[in-house]
């Protein structure tokens, strides 16, 4: 999330949009895209999320969501580090010409 938004309706549902750092499409190819799939899986089985629906573009994601256990806020925070996370080693591990 960007530096001075902030949810100040936790129990609310959100229209959120996360973006890739400097705009790069990575989730043009499919094993990014299932990553964010296996983390919304993940934050609605394990962290109360509710997922009302989402849309993955090519270097951002926009979804609406609330959070029914917690702050909507650490949710995101968590579902984002994760994520971020798996999609780091991904590119680590995978052959990617956009790493440079």
């Amino acid at each position: 999330m960007k530096e001075g938004y902030i949810i100040r309706d936790q129990e609310r549902p959100h229209f959120l949009t996360c973006t890739i750092v400097d705009w790069i499409d990575i989730f043009s190819r499919k094993t990014y895209r299932d990553i964010i799939i296996e983390c919304l899986e993940f934050c609605i089985k394990n962290k109360g999320m509710v997922l009302y629906g989402y849309v993955i573009m090519s270097n951002h994601l926009h979804f609406i969501v609330q959070s029914k256990e917690g702050k909507l806020s650490d949710l995101i925070r968590d579902f984002k580090k994760f994520t971020a996370k798996q999609i780091l080693e991904k590119l680590q591990t995978e052959s990617e010409s956009r790493k440079d």
